[in-house]
C-alpha cells in the first residue's frame, strides 16, 4: 500500500480572495504532495532495511515516515476544513457548545486566532473536543498533532506554517487568521466531526 496525494474537492482559485490559486496549488501540488512521496520512499527503504537486516537504521526510518505520514495526515485535514463556501458561523449543536464553552462565538473566534496566530515558529492551530465533552483551543508545532494527548479530538485545523500564508499575507499571520475563520471554514464539515466525536 502507499499513500496517495487526495484531490481536493474546490479548484485552486476558489478561495481567492482569502488564499490565492498560487498559494493553494503550492501547497497542495509541492509541499502536500512532499509529505506523500516523503512516506512513500520511507516505506521503501524500510522494506529494504528489514530484507537486509540492518536494524539501526529502522529507527531512523520511522522517525522520519511518522513525519511524513503525520504532515500527510494534517494537510488531508486541513484541506477538508476549507471551503470556497465557508466562513460564517456554526450553527446547531456545535454553534450551542462553542457558545458554552468560549462564551461566545466572537470570543471563540479571538480564542481560536490568538492561539493560533502565538504558536512558536511552525505549526497547527486547532480547535479540540476533550474527553469530558468541552471544547479547546489548543497549538502543536511542526508536525504535532492533538491525538497525541490522551482524550484530545480534532475538529478544526489552520495550518500557520509559512509556505500556507506568506505568498499573500507575508509576516502577517493575524491577517491570514482573520480570513481563513471569516471566509473559509468548512462549519458543515466541522459539525459533522464533532457530531461524530460526541457519538
Amino acid at each position: 500500500a502507499t499513500y496517495q496525494l487526495p484531490d481536493l474537492s474546490y479548484d485552486y482559485a476558489d478561495l481567492e480572495p482569502a488564499i490565492s490559486a498560487e498559494i493553494v496549488e503550492l501547497h497542495h501540488s509541492k509541499h502536500h504532495a512532499a509529505y506523500v512521496a516523503g512516506a512513500n520512499t520511507t516505506l521503501d527503504k524500510l522494506d529494504q532495511a528489514r530484507a537486509a537486516g540492518d536494524f539501526g537504521a529502522i529507527v531512523g526510518l520511522e522517525k522520519t515516515l511518522a513525519f511524513n505520514v503525520s504532515g500527510h495526515v494534517l494537510h488531508s485535514i486541513y484541506w477538508t476544513n476549507l471551503s470556497p463556501d465557508g466562513g460564517g458561523e456554526p450553527d446547531g449543536d456545535l454553534a450551542s457548545a462553542i457558545a458554552e464553552d468560549f462564551g461566545s462565538f466572537d470570543a471563540f473566534k479571538e480564542k481560536f486566532t490568538q492561539t493560533s496566530v502565538t504558536t512558536f515558529g511552525s505549526g497547527w492551530g486547532w480547535l479540540v473536543q476533550n474527553a469530558d465533552g468541552s471544547l479547546e483551543c489548543m497549538s502543536t508545532s511542526n508536525a504535532g498533532t492533538p491525538i497525541t494527548e490522551a482524550g484530545k479530538t480534532p475538529l478544526l485545523t489552520c495550518d500557520v506554517w509559512e509556505h500556507a500564508y506568506y505568498i499573500d499575507y507575508r509576516n502577517a499571520r493575524p491577517k491570514y487568521l482573520e480570513a481563513f475563520v471569516d471566509n473559509l471554514v468548512n462549519w458543515e464539515y466541522v459539525a459533522q466531526m464533532y457530531e461524530q466525536a460526541t457519538a
